[in-house]
């Protein structure tokens, strides 16, 4: 009976432990949200700086670090059993979707296929161009970036924080290839992407001898030299000006126009810019079936092995007499193609592109997707695209908030908000990522999945 006695105040005692690591993150959220989030400023028609209290946003802020420090100490603490006092999801949750992986990506490749169908069904065709174009083709660039990140990152291990100079090489050249020459859109697809993995080999021979972050230097300094070169050299790239009128892709030659040799007076349908939507739609979501496809096949290569040899330990991967260059190369190599693959695709959607659509930011995103996702895990990167790209999509239909909070309230102002305590959470709740297990290519007897908090950086 003891123990069932001592059971109650051991509990209380973690409660105040917990509410005492809360009410302190509490105050020290409120003494940095007093010169930061209190006050707001704004000129009057009088060019007067007037300061507007935002108390109310400062009691939010205070709340919400109460709570989440709340949870976060309570999860810390552990039973007797060795299991943690708050578990977000039931136990086996992860494993029952690892082992039904099969099952469910048929229904997300189902659901994807027949998305156009849905959104006009429910949306009707005013309302499924913003549905098709801002979330399906949005997210899946942002899917299919992921995808090609994930392998220079996830698989090989090699951190990249310039990838969207890739994804810009594809875009330009496209854009000046499609409006000098006049090629169509299905040549230079792949043009661009072998231009990109040209690139992608430029930039693996410097850092061949670098790791960690010394590799991430580099990287991003190369993402930065290629965008200060689109700005200044003028004659090339146009500057800051960008390159507009940008030819727009065809169905077998067929424009999506108005015209009388358009696609709607072709197939005797009434015009609607909803066809090249749905158009576009479909082709990259056949790109990012491909890059998905490629990687699969590619991990269960040699390549592939010696990528996630790599990622574990160069030293040990050396030592068993892996060509150690050929293997980076052809992982920035390969992940730099399906970026210019992307940016080839981004250039033909928008007919408009410019040195400011590939800035840090981006790359940033794009890292930001595979780590939350899981590095190495397909699934996760699908997944952390559709909430991250998704929601900030989502933030501009929630319009109900202003009658909350004020009109002049924007909730996306608030998106790298979000995006930053989405990441300390996921950092804290899954430091893996939300796909955190690892399931090896090679294996004797039987394919297990081993979860990524067994397995230390460097051994195994």
């Amino acid at each position: 009976m003891a123990p069932v006695t001592q059971l109650p105040a051991a509990r209380q005692l973690d409660m105040m432990k917990a509410l005492k690591e809360a009410a302190f993150a509490a105050v020290v959220t409120f003494g940095l949200c007093i010169p930061i989030i209190a006050w707001g400023t704004r000129q009057n028609l009088d060019n007067v700086l007037v300061l507007d209290p935002r108390w109310d946003a400062v009691a939010w802020a205070v709340a919400i670090i109460f709570v989440g420090r709340f949870l976060m100490a309570l999860r810390q603490q552990k039973r007797g059993e060795g299991k943690s006092v708050v578990r977000l999801l039931p136990h086996g949750t992860i494993g029952f979707f690892q082992r039904h992986s099969r099952l469910f990506s048929l229904a997300g490749l189902g659901f994807l296929v027949t998305f156009p169908i849905i959104a006009i069904t429910l949306a009707g065709w005013g309302g499924a161009l913003k549905w098709i174009d801002n979330f399906g083709v949005q997210i899946l660039i942002y899917v299919m970036l992921g995808w090609g990140l994930n392998i220079v990152v996830g698989l090989a291990g090699l951190l990249d924080l310039g990838y969207v100079a890739f994804y810009a090489v594809g875009a330009y050249s496209y854009a000046l290839l499609a409006k000098n020459f006049g090629l169509s859109f299905w040549i230079l697809l792949p043009m661009s992407g072998i231009l990109a993995a040209f690139w992608g080999m430029l930039l693996g021979f410097p850092v061949l001898r670098l790791r960690g972050d010394y590799l991430a230097i580099v990287t991003l300094a190369f993402g930065e030299i290629i965008r200060l070169i689109l700005i200044n050299w003028v004659e090339f790239s146009n500057g800051y000006a960008g390159i507009s009128g940008i030819p727009r892709p065809t169905f077998f030659g067929i424009p999506f126009t108005a015209a009388d040799d358009g696609f709607a007076a072709v197939f005797g349908l009434e015009f609607s810019p909803l066809y090249r939507t749905i158009f576009l739609y479909y082709v990259i979501l056949a790109l990012a079936l491909l890059t998905a496809f490629v990687t699969l096949r590619l991990r269960r290569l040699p390549v592939g092995r010696a990528w996630e040899a790599l990622r574990e330990d160069e030293i040990a991967c050396r030592s068993l007499g892996i060509n150690t260059t050929n293997t980076k190369l052809t992982a920035f190599s390969l992940g730099a193609m399906f970026g210019g693959f992307a940016g080839s695709f981004f250039a033909a959607r928008q007919g408009f592109i410019s040195p400011e659509s590939f800035v840090f930011m981006e790359s940033a995103i794009i890292l930001a997707i595979v780590v939350l996702g899981g590095m190495g895990s397909l699934w996760g990167v699908a997944i952390a695209a559709s909430v991250m790209i998704g929601g900030t999509e989502l933030l501009r239909e929630l319009e109900w908030l202003k009658q909350i909070f004020g009109p002049d309230f924007d909730p996306t102002k608030y998106r790298m908000l979000i995006f930053g305590f989405a990441m300390v959470v996921i950092m804290i709740w899954k430091p893996r990522g939300l796909i955190s297990t690892r399931e090896p290519t090679a294996f004797l007897k039987e394919k297990k999945a081993i979860s990524a908090d067994m397995v230390q950086e460097g051994h195994g």
